[in-house]
């Protein structure tokens, strides 16, 4: 099937509409959407496919995730009846019929309600966590269960699986306090107000009460988790079904229903889940989008992108399992008052799961601005400038109404009024922003010239370029990244690369997201009627490009030099994702900048790779990023108590080599504030506090202390460079 024969769907659109429509009726509704998806996907998205059968299958695969990712609802009878219809979406959608959709309904409800009878017979029969066997938590390795019995079993082993993981933790816990009694006991004069709260706690269990504990807790969880699932509503049912259509074209175009529009504006606004972190559902989880700078996770460290929240656990109360859970119940859980704490566990993306607890607060905004310091290293490297840049903010985002680009440029400034030799931005983590700020800031480093192309579908790209001929520092520069360095980062970083203007420095690649999206209503497509509430879709609309032609979807900027992480042997970014856009090129643009060449790149690229072989710092990194590659590859798991222990006893051990890689100040340099910027830092107490925080992390950090010896081979190579001074 092809586009024009959609176009006569939307030409008669609008005599459907007003053919007796009934705005009440959910099926009539339903179509006008997918009408109004298709047009504008046919008008505007960067990359349109084609709506044939390979089309539908993918869709149905996405829409088969979408419902039962895990396998723990379907039997395979019911797929069967649900792939009947593998290759009818394109015609369904056509022929303005939902089949397919109709039939899942009726399919999915029978299957939960099912999930729920089988979660209580197991429940009630005695559990055998001597009885040695696994599981196999990677749905991909798994077939459907062949009938309801295997099903069952199934659920049995999830059970004993989720039984056996909360015993474990609860013995745990049990045995450290047991520990710290005995060290308080032993140090009774150090610990005399620790003891005092030590002896108002409940008294210690037997291993039978606190498996008793870990099953009422179960019981609370599921029975929150079944109650919740039979609340979907037909609206969520269908925004699934709908998305697993759009994301076919890629995954960043997705569908909205009016109320998860407002939801993300409101979680855009500032206005956030308590916790300062943007979630999205993926499949039957709930994922962690984006951290805000600032915020409580972010201050923090522990809750990353891509993690993936399985349960929300309240002070004093047990944990509650979100898996299947709609967004907005999630973030019903997530959110509360400023000083509580919400302890989420999530799955990281080698695999490993961890509690996660956060002290939810109000995001402050001083930590999401540009800010700098001076670094030295005695005897070594004299007066460097480091400025952190968590964020491309807009003069809108800011009370005093400046950019991210102008502020940049006044810490610039200040960098240069001490007389600094070098600067390093910090862009690790940076998830983007503003475009026009992005060229702008690149611009402070280049005479003028152009910054990135910017393409629409079926036009040529144009450019954004530096139309500023100032250059505000003309000096040595390093710009750190990260895999989670996106969007903006990635022009900069991208800009700065082909006019080898910087060094860049960080993982093995950044995150690779080089398309734009905008929001469009879809109730304007029928113009005769404005208030239908069909909501909003968010579409790939256009794609970045370097100067070079090179884009930056996929694969992202790949630094100069490499600095080993804990992702190292794990895809994160965009390649990560199901129906992700490729890489691309088009014609590069002429770009050339005389300021500061770095002709000696290559020795300098060459110095820091051998500092990094013998470092035993990145050498743990690399040993750990294997560890962590090895974990998430390993997808079943023992389900016996004593098995289950063995292995969660040997990784906690095997990870206690990792975990103090960030916890030693470094020697090798010093950290100062500025003189300037000492009369803000101390105008109050948070002030001072949050600065502390901020440079004890920096003197930590020993990705910045290879930066510095970068920058010490770049001013001792100088003479190599071909430099303007203006």
């Amino acid at each position: 099937m092809n586009w024009k024969r959609f176009a006569f769907v939307f030409l008669i659109a609008g005599s459907f509409l007003f053919s007796g429509f009934d705005p009440g009726d959910p099926k009539e509704k339903e179509t006008l959407i997918v009408n109004a998806i298709l047009k504008y996907l046919e008008l505007y998205h960067f990359e349109p496919i084609e709506i044939d059968d390979a089309f539908s299958e993918k869709a149905f695969d996405n829409y088969l995730k979408s419902i039962d990712g895990r396998k723990r609802f379907l039997i395979q009878s019911e797929v069967d009846q649900l792939e009947a219809y593998k290759l009818k979406i394109d015609d369904e959608t056509n022929a303005k019929t939902f089949e397919l959709f109709e039939l899942s309904i009726g399919i999915i409800d029978q299957s939960h309600e099912r999930a729920e009878r089988l979660f209580n017979q197991v429940f009630s029969e005695e559990i055998n966590l001597e009885k040695e066997e696994t599981i196999e938590l990677d749905s991909d390795k798994r077939t459907y269960p062949a009938s309801e019995s295997e099903l069952k079993d199934y659920w049995r082993k999830l059970i004993k699986y989720d039984l056996v993981k909360r015993l474990k933790e609860k013995i745990s816990a049990q045995e450290k306090r047991v520990e710290l009694e005995k060290e308080e006991a032993e140090n009774p004069s150090e610990a005399k107000e620790a003891n005092s709260e030590v002896a108002e706690k409940e008294p210690l269990k037997s291993v039978e009460e606190l498996r008793q504990d870990a099953l009422d807790a179960m019981r609370k969880s599921y029975d929150s988790w079944f109650e919740t699932m039979a609340k979907d509503r037909r609206a969520d049912k269908f925004a699934r079904y709908v998305n697993a259509i759009t994301t076919v074209f890629d995954p960043h175009t997705d569908y909205f229903s009016p109320k998860e529009k407002e939801d993300f504006d409101i979680r855009m606004g500032g206005k956030l889940e308590g916790i300062g972190a943007r979630l999205s559902p993926e499949d039957e989880f709930t994922k962690v989008v984006s951290i805000v700078v600032g915020g409580p996770a972010w201050k923090g460290k522990e809750l990353a992108v891509d993690d993936l929240i399985l349960s929300v656990k309240q002070e004093e109360e047990d944990p509650i399992d979100i898996t299947g859970w709609r967004l907005d119940d999630v973030v019903q859980k997530i959110r509360g008052p400023k000083g509580s704490i919400v302890t989420l566990k999530v799955k990281k993306p080698d695999g490993s799961i961890v509690d996660v607890a956060i002290t939810r607060d109000v995001v402050n905004i001083d930590d999401a601005f540009a800010r700098s310091l001076l670094m030295d290293m005695p005897g070594k490297l004299d007066k460097v400038g480091y400025i952190s840049l968590p964020k491309f903010y807009s003069s809108f985002e800011k009370e005093d109404g400046n950019s991210c680009a102008e502020d940049i440029k006044n810490e610039i400034s200040k960098l240069k009024n001490a007389n600094v030799n070098g600067i390093i931005l910090d862009l690790r983590s940076n998830g983007g922003g503003s475009l026009k700020d992005v060229v702008d800031m690149s611009g402070l480093f280049v005479k003028d010239g152009p910054i990135v192309q910017v393409k629409p579908r079926n036009r040529d790209a144009y450019l954004y370029e530096d139309e500023d001929e100032d250059v505000h520092y003309d000096g040595p520069l390093i710009v750190m990244v990260n895999q989670f360095s996106a969007s903006a980062s990635e022009i900069l970083a991208a800009a700065l690369q082909d006019y080898n203007r910087a060094v860049i420095i960080g993982s093995n690649s950044t995150f690779g997201k080089g398309t734009v999206q905008r929001f469009v209503d879809l109730d304007r497509v029928y113009r005769d009627q404005s208030d239908l509430n069909l909501g909003n879709l968010k579409i790939t609309m256009q794609k970045f490009y370097r100067v070079n032609g090179g884009s930056t979807q996929l694969k992202g900027v790949e630094p100069d030099i490499i600095l080993p992480n804990n992702y190292h042997y794990i895809d994160t970014g965009e390649k990560d994702y199901d129906h992700a856009m490729e890489w691309s090129e088009i014609d590069p643009v002429n770009y050339a900048q005389d300021v500061y060449n770095i002709n000696n790149k290559s020795e300098i690229v060459n110095k820091s790779n051998e500092r990094i072989k013998t470092n035993d710092k990145f050498e743990l990194i690399l040993e750990n990023a294997q560890r962590l590659k090895d974990n998430k590859d390993m997808t079943a798991y023992p389900i016996d108590f004593d098995g289950y222990s063995r292995y969660i006893d040997t990784r906690e051990l095997e990870s206690k080599k990792y975990e103090n890689l960030f916890e030693d100040k470094l020697s090798s340099f010093n950290v100062y504030n500025l003189d300037i910027d000492k009369e803000y830092i101390n105008f109050d107490d948070s002030r001072i506090a949050r600065n502390k925080d901020w440079i004890e992390g920096i003197e930590k950090d020993f990705y910045i202390e290879e930066a510095l010896m970068i920058m010490k081979d770049m001013i001792n190579t100088q003479s190599g460079a071909k430099i303007a001074r203006l």
